[in-house]
């Protein structure tokens, strides 16, 4: 009995990678720098924000929150090597309250791996009436923070 050839084999060709996510509980903010009320220095003032998972660095949502004065900080925050905190480079003047809300808006902002949104929060904190922080290395030094854990990055762009 003569067996048929075998089909010639198939060119190459891509095939999409596909990534799945096991169900998730929304991402919580456990721990802020400054915290909920707390009176800090005004001047340069190192926001730091930590949750309970992993989050991908793309997605966040900081913003004043309804009547409260906006704190003055650049526009992207930074997430650490642990991949749970985010750290933002603000300035806040003397003597004033801060609120910011932080996924207020439906869509985007802070998310985990699977892309699922953190709870939203409000933060509010003081400002003193003492000397400002007038420096990154000093503010970074006020929160015990690496030389790794600066909170900005200088573009691999040129």
């Amino acid at each position: 009995m003569l067996m048929a050839p075998p089909p010639p084999p198939l060119p190459p060709h891509e095939v999409a990678a596909v990534t799945i996510m096991p169900p998730t509980k929304p991402p919580k903010l456990v721990a802020s720098y400054p915290a909920e009320g707390q009176a800090v220095a005004p001047g340069v003032l190192i926001l730091k924000l930590t949750f309970d998972q992993r989050m991908i660095a793309t997605g966040f949502d900081i913003a004043p929150a309804p009547g409260a004065e906006a704190l003055d900080c650049v526009k992207t925050p930074r997430l650490l090597n642990d991949d749970r905190t985010f750290v933002l480079l603000c300035r806040g003047l003397s003597g004033r309250s801060y609120a910011l809300t932080f996924n207020a808006q439906p869509e985007g902002g802070f998310q985990n791996l699977a892309e699922k949104r953190a709870i939203p929060v409000t933060l509010s904190f003081t400002t003193t009436n003492t000397e400002p922080i007038r420096s990154l290395p000093e503010a970074m030094r006020v929160q015990n923070l690496s030389n790794l854990e600066v909170p900005v990055q200088e573009s691999t762009k040129r």
